[in-house]
C-alpha cells in the first residue's frame, strides 16, 4: 500500500468514528426548564409518569409527565456539603439516587452525597404517606458511611439497584490515595454490593456470596482497582462502568456480571490499558478494559451511560451511549463481552456542554444532564 492510500484509509476511518449514527444527528431536547447543577436522573417504579432529578445542592425535584412540579420531592440541603452553593465543593454533593424494587409498595429510596464532614454516606428515606410526589425526611435512615475528608474529588456515588436486587455503589479512590484501589480493606477505588435493608441493630447486611465474605478483606467489596467510577449502569447481567482516568485514558469496563465479581480493574498499576505505577498490584491479575480513548481530542472524564432500549429512537437501538465532561460529545459504540470488543465508535451528533449524567425515565426514554441547569431527552431527528 502506498503511503499516500495508507493516509486516505487513516482519515477515512477516522472521519467514520467521527460522523454521526444515520443519515441525520440524533437531537435532545431540554425539558422541565432550568435545574440546578443536576447530576442524575432517575425513575421510580410503579410510577412511569414521574422523572426525579438529582441536584447537587441536595435537592432532588420531581416531574410529572415532564413538566416540572413546584415543591421538591426531597431537600436535604442542610446535611450536604456545599449547598447550597451549587459552585462549591469541587466534585461533591448530592451524587445519585435509587429506588428499591419494592418502591411501589415500601416507599424505599436511597441516597448518595458527600456529608458536611466530606464522607461519602448512604441514606435510605422512604415516600410521603400523604404524596407520591413527596418525600418523608423524618424517614431518614443512615445507611453506610465511607471515610473520603482527605479530598473533594473522586467520590464516585453512583447507585444502582442490580439483576440480583441487591444496591451496588461506586466509590472513588479518594483522590489523593490512589493506592486504596486495590487494597482489599480499604472501601474507596471499588464497586460495592449489599443489601441495603436494616437487620436487627445491623443498618445493611453483606451477601453471602460476595467475592470476599469470610476473609480478612471488606466483605462488601464486589470488584476493585477503580480510579473514579462515577457512572455505571446494568444491562441485564451485564454491567458497564465508566471510570475517569488520569491524564492519558479514559476507559470502559463492559462484561458480565459474573466476571466483574472480584474483577481488578487495574488502577492504580494501569491506567486504562497503559502502565501507571507497578508499587500497588492489585491480588488479581488486572481486567483491562473493552474500550478506552485519550486525551489528544480535548477529553478528560467519561460519563457511564447506558444501553439504549428506546423504541422511539431505534438508531441507536442496544448501543451503548456515553460521553465526555470536557468535550461534551456523546458517542454509542456496540459492545461485545466475548471477544471485549467494542466496534462501531459513532458520534451521535449530539453536544452537551458540562454533561454530568445519564438517566433512563419512563418508556426506557434517555434523559441528560448538564452542570449548567439542563435536562434533556434524546429524540429521533
Amino acid at each position: 500500500m502506498t503511503l499516500t492510500r495508507l493516509l486516505r484509509t487513516l482519515i477515512a476511518a477516522m472521519l467514520l468514528a467521527l460522523a454521526p449514527v444515520g443519515a441525520e444527528a440524533l437531537q435532545a431536547v431540554a425539558i422541565g426548564g432550568s435545574f440546578a447543577s443536576p447530576t442524575y436522573v432517575a425513575v421510580a417504579p410503579g410510577q412511569p409518569q414521574l422523572l426525579f432529578v438529582v441536584e447537587r445542592r441536595g435537592v432532588i425535584q420531581v416531574l410529572q409527565n415532564e413538566v416540572k412540579l413546584p415543591l421538591p420531592f426531597l431537600d436535604i440541603s442542610a446535611i450536604v456539603r456545599g449547598a447550597p452553593d451549587t459552585g462549591a465543593g469541587g466534585e461533591e454533593g448530592l451524587l445519585s439516587m435509587a429506588f428499591a424494587p419494592d418502591y411501589a409498595t415500601t416507599g424505599r429510596f436511597y441516597v448518595a452525597f458527600t456529608n458536611n464532614n466530606g464522607n461519602v454516606e448512604i441514606d435510605e428515606f422512604r415516600r410521603s404517606t400523604a404524596s407520591v410526589f413527596r418525600a418523608d425526611p423524618a424517614t431518614r435512615r443512615v445507611v453506610l458511611g465511607i471515610y473520603h475528608r482527605g479530598a473533594t474529588n473522586h467520590n464516585g456515588g453512583q447507585l444502582q439497584f442490580g439483576p440480583d436486587g441487591h444496591l451496588y455503589i461506586s466509590i472513588g479512590d479518594g483522590g489523593s490515595t490512589p493506592e486504596k484501589a486495590p487494597n482489599l480493606k480499604s472501601l474507596l477505588g471499588k464497586i460495592l454490593r449489599i443489601n441495603p435493608r436494616q437487620q436487627g441493630v445491623k443498618p445493611y447486611t453483606i451477601p453471602s456470596d460476595n467475592p470476599f465474605v469470610g476473609t480478612a478483606n471488606r466483605g462488601e467489596i464486589f470488584s476493585y482497582g477503580l480510579r473514579n467510577p462515577w457512572r455505571f449502569s446494568f444491562d441485564g447481567n451485564r454491567i458497564a462502568i465508566g471510570d475517569v482516568g488520569q491524564g492519558r485514558r479514559e476507559e470502559l469496563n463492559f462484561l458480565m456480571l459474573g466476571a466483574a465479581k472480584h474483577a481488578n480493574f487495574g488502577w492504580p498499576e494501569f491506567e486504562g490499558n497503559l502502565p501507571f505505577d507497578d508499587s500497588h498490584p492489585g491480588a488479581h491479575p488486572p481486567k483491562f478494559p473493552m474500550y478506552v480513548y485519550g486525551h489528544n481530542s480535548g477529553g478528560c472524564a467519561i460519563i457511564g451511560g447506558y444501553i439504549a432500549q428506546d423504541p422511539s429512537v431505534p438508531l441507536i437501538q442496544n448501543k451503548y451511549l456515553y460521553g465526555d465532561l470536557c468535550t461534551g460529545r456523546i458517542n454509542i459504540l456496540t459492545p461485545n463481552v466475548q471477544t471485549q470488543r467494542a466496534t462501531d465508535v459513532r458520534f451521535t451528533g449530539i453536544t452537551a456542554n458540562g454533561l454530568s449524567s445519564f438517566g433512563i425515565g419512563p418508556q426506557n426514554r434517555i434523559y441528560i444532564t448538564q452542570t449548567g441547569g439542563a435536562l434533556s431527552r434524546i429524540v429521533a431527528p
